[in-house]
């Protein structure tokens, strides 16, 4: 197979399966989480039983293979690396993992899926990791497309520029931050839909900034 079509077909299948992924998440935290406050108790139990467990599922699976394709564009088609590659890759990289090793196994137990647990405690933690997940979705965007726009190509242009390296350095701490939030943290002014809206815009405008500036 030639290099032009795996890239095209690469590119393809990542841009897809985000696509399902990331609808799913902005499902999850625009439309479901405001209907499970307001739906009957009878509702509410059908839609746990039939409807939620539907949706994690293509959710989840939409998440390792975005990942996976990404893997694929970076070590194996070889995509540009920049200081937007490696910042986009690593809130993917967060993403991904947040879905797997804390979102789905918080929410079988919110779900009553698995026995035991408190079910209250784990879909608090479900949502504070989908929240975060959702602030991360913006500037990973930004991210990915920076690895067009972003200025440079290759590794070792970007480790020879002093100082895009240190803005990159500066963004990746910022995120690990926010990451370590959504472990031990709160959710603050991601609570509301448009909260976590702002938040999000607001952070891709910061970590843009600090990639351009610093």
């Amino acid at each position: 197979m030639e290099l032009l079509t795996l890239d095209f077909l690469a590119r393809w299948s990542h841009t897809l399966f985000g696509i399902t992924w990331i609808g799913l998440l902005y499902y999850f935290n625009f439309i479901q989480g405001g209907y499970f406050k307001q739906a009957s108790p009878e509702a509410l139990a059908d839609a746990k039983e039939k409807l939620a467990p539907s949706a994690l599922w293509w959710f989840r699976w939409g998440a390792m293979l975005t990942f996976l394709t990404g893997v694929v564009l970076l070590g194996v088609v070889g995509d540009r690396i920049n200081a937007f590659t490696v910042l986009g890759a690593t809130l993917g990289t967060l993403m991904f993992l947040n879905v797997w090793l804390v979102i789905w196994p918080q929410q079988k137990i919110a779900l009553g899926l698995v026995e035991g647990g408190d079910s209250a405690a784990a879909g608090a933690k479900a949502l504070l990791a989908s929240r975060t997940n959702t602030l991360f979705s913006a500037p990973m965007l930004m991210g990915m497309f920076g690895s067009f726009h972003g200025g440079g190509s290759g590794v070792m242009p970007l480790m020879a520029q002093g100082a895009g390296y240190t803005g990159l350095i500066v963004a990746l701490l910022i995120v690990l931050a926010l990451e370590a939030n959504a472990l031990f943290g709160k959710q603050g002014p991601m609570a509301t839909v448009n909260g976590v809206i702002a938040c999000s815009l607001a952070l891709t405008v910061v970590l843009g900034a600090v990639l351009q500036l610093l």
